[in-house]
């Protein structure tokens, strides 16, 4: 539909990077943890550089995406309490029930949707308005 997209999670990239492709979402559009080693293949930590590396890292990648792209409207889509904390800076929430029902959550949503498909079908059906 013509829309930028993004992935924020509190995961790893190693988890999201091949989701990422398999959905055609470049890898700059991916902001979550990463997971450092050193040169024996021994885990060091975390990169600290990554916004999502800290509580409030969604509000903060969403809030580096708007400054970098000159977005002036954002949406988040999540199914967690960190998603619902990420508007602002996102203008407005959607609510994901499909994997788990968090009651805090389909409370706070604009809109609240237990299928992807019934998003799919609503963006797709506006577009064409």
């Amino acid at each position: 539909m013509n829309k930028s997209v993004f992935l924020v999670s509190g995961g790893f990239r190693r988890i999201i990077g091949p989701i990422a492709e398999a959905l055609s979402i470049p890898a700059d559009h991916v902001y979550a943890n990463r997971l450092l080693f050193d040169e024996d293949g021994s885990f060091i930590g975390f990169d600290l550089n990554e916004p999502t590396s800290e509580s409030g890292g969604k509000p903060r990648a969403l809030q580096l995406i708007k400054e970098k792209y000159g977005f002036s409207h954002m949406v988040m889509i999540g199914d967690g309490a960190t998603d619902m904390e990420a508007c602002p800076p996102a203008n407005a929430f959607i609510g994901y029930g499909g994997n788990a029902v968090r009651d805090a959550v389909k409370k706070a949503a604009a809109w609240y949707v237990m299928d992807f498909q019934e998003l799919i079908d609503e963006l797709s059906n506006s577009q064409r308005s």
